[in-house]
């Protein structure tokens, strides 16, 4: 845990960082800066309209947007949650929500405007390297970051670096995924052999492996909601609960 896991998610946070400044100095710049205001109040603004099911006549978004992302992140729950879990203690519950809620939404607003609308800019602009890859039939979206890295200077370096910063990202989640499923697995213990977690890692791997073989992106994101359908209803029981405890645990502090 303090280890590699720490180091690796150390490393990735400075690299995108670099990266995320590189585009805003390079890119569009006052268009971002302004964007993050306005996509910031657009975002609290639509998402609950956009992401209801009620008098919606196109279901594009709710299906390509909140039906997927929803059932990733529910699937991802018992892994994300128990790393958070034991990487939080001694944490109070305010610091929690700030660290876990409401500073990675801010981050991601601010790098999904920085890349955004760069990306649109440049199309405002005449470059037509992104939107080809999702039209004529070329539906390459995991390529679009690399087109649009295209059309900035230094395009061989940044594109290298953006590369290897993916490849960290996943290994990251990859090695905390299978930390949390090592501990699972041994009874809660947190000190399993090595040989135990590299096990879970293997086992990882060539999951991913053939699942994208066998019908690439599609198949591995039908699986991510297939399995998160069944973990919803624990999720649901378990805020139930934590509401329960958090309550217990108030009224045990006013009548002390």
């Amino acid at each position: 845990m303090d280890g590699g896991v720490k180091r690796l998610s150390e490393i990735n946070m400075v690299m995108a960082a670099m990266l995320m400044v590189f585009v805003i100095f390079v890119g569009p710049t006052m268009l971002i800066f302004s964007g993050i205001v306005t996509n910031t109040i657009d975002y609290v603004t639509w998402l609950p309209a956009l992401s209801n099911w009620v008098g919606r006549e196109d279901s594009g978004f709710y299906h390509g947007w909140t039906t997927f992302y929803w059932a990733w992140w529910v699937s991802w729950s018992p892994f994300v949650g128990m790393f958070i879990a034991r990487v939080s203690r001694g944490r109070t519950v305010r610091e929690f929500i700030l660290a876990v809620l409401i500073a990675p939404t801010i981050v991601c607003i601010v790098w999904m405007t920085t890349f955004g609308t760069t990306a649109l800019d440049q199309m405002d602009g005449g470059y037509n390297g992104v939107v080809n890859l999702i039209t004529n039939g070329n539906w390459q979206p995991e390529l679009s970051i690399y087109k649009m890295f295209e059309a900035l200077p230094f395009t061989t370096v940044i594109s290298f670096f953006g590369m290897v910063l993916t490849i960290i990202f996943f290994v990251t989640s990859s090695d905390s995924g299978s930390l949390v499923i090592d501990t699972i697995t041994a009874g809660g213990k947190i000190d399993a052999p090595v040989s135990q977690r590299i096990f879970w890692c293997t086992i990882e791997g060539l999951a991913a492996i053939a699942l994208l073989m066998g019908g690439g992106l599609g198949a591995l994101q039908a699986a991510t909601i297939s399995t998160g359908l069944p973990f919803a209803v624990f999720l649901l029981v378990m805020c139930v609960s934590l509401y329960v405890g958090l309550s217990r645990e108030l009224r045990r502090k006013q009548f002390a």
